[in-house]
């Protein structure tokens, strides 16, 4: 059997931390920041855990 391939459209969108956690990065922050607060663009600036519902889909599609 071959080997499973890294899906490289999640490899670029999620990150798997040491304890297996999947992290993702916040909407809204990447064009039309001019108008966007100081203060929403800082809060969407930290990456945030992945609901874990969604967290068995994406490990799969990043094979590790």
């Amino acid at each position: 059997m071959p080997k499973t391939k890294t899906h490289t459209g999640a490899a670029k969108r999620f990150r798997i931390t040491g304890s297996g956690k999947v992290m993702r990065r916040r909407a809204n922050r990447n064009h039309l920041l001019e108008h966007k607060s100081s203060r929403r663009t800082r809060r969407l600036d930290n990456e945030v855990r992945l609901s874990p519902a969604d967290e068995g889909r994406i490990k799969k599609l990043l094979a590790r």
